[in-house]
Parts: structure tokens; C-alpha cells; sequence
């Protein structure tokens, strides 16, 4: 078993942040006060903290020929299940920075990944690689 990872990031309101990391994506809520919230991430634990003043836009690097925010976070699923969130986002409209696609096509580290932001305006990424071993092949 993989070691779970830890991140606590700023969000602007609590409420919306358990809709969207709990209803959206699928995550188990945690433990929880008045000022944060844990959530189950795909095994990992992230906690949000109310922290409005901490949020930041992201800047941009180009990759692939797209504009990927820097400051970024998400997870790795299995291909079939980086399929089915990309098509549920799709279907809640979900306004993507980048929309789902395969980047790298045919090159080391092909992979399936897509780019959104959270009710707070943190960035997401969503990704997947059909061939595992692909992941920090370089």
C-alpha cells in the first residue's frame, strides 16, 4: 500500500467546499469544526481550512500546448474511473481550464488528464494513464 499524503489548502466557504469534495468528487467528510474539514481524497487526507485571504490565483506554465496553473492539485485514477468523473463533470457542466484529453499522445507518459477549479478557485487536476508504469517514466 502506497503512503497516504497530507494537504491543507485555503478555501473561501466551508459549506460549498463539503458540496463540492463530498457530493462532486465522491469524498468521504472527515473530521470537521467551524474553521476546517478533512476529506477522504482517494485515500489521502486533505483538509481545508476557512482561510479566504490565502487564496491566490494560480500562474501559468505552458504544457502540451495548454495554459496549466502551477499551483495545482489532484489525483491519479484508473482509466475507467478518470472516464466516468470526466463525463459526470461534463454532465453538471462543470467549466473546465482545461478540458479532458490525452496529453502526450504516443510519447512517454501518455496520459488522460483534465484541469478545473474547486468553489474557491483552487486548481485541479485530474489524471490517468492507461499504462501505470508510464506514471514516472521519463
Amino acid at each position: 500500500m502506497n503512503q497516504p499524503f497530507h494537504l491543507a489548502f485555503p478555501v473561501k466557504d466551508l459549506e460549498l467546499t463539503k458540496a463540492f469534495y463530498g457530493d462532486v468528487l465522491g469524498c468521504p467528510i472527515g473530521r470537521e469544526s467551524k474553521k476546517w474539514v478533512d476529506f477522504n481524497f482517494f485515500g489521502h487526507q486533505l483538509s481545508a481550512h476557512l482561510k479566504p485571504e490565502e487564496l491566490i490565483i494560480s500562474k501559468k506554465n505552458p504544457v502540451d500546448g495548454k495554459d496549466v496553473p502551477v499551483r495545482h492539485f489532484g489525483a491519479i485514477l484508473e482509466w475507467n474511473k478518470w472516464k466516468l468523473l470526466s463525463q459526470k463533470l461534463k454532465n453538471i457542466n462543470t467549466q473546465f481550464i482545461i478540458d479532458p484529453y490525452v496529453r502526450f499522445k504516443g510519447e512517454v507518459g501518455e496520459q488522460a488528464t483534465m484541469f478545473f477549479l474547486d468553489p474557491s478557485g483552487n486548481a485541479l487536476e485530474f489524471k490517468s494513464f492507461k499504462d501505470p508504469k508510464q506514471i514516472f517514466a521519463s
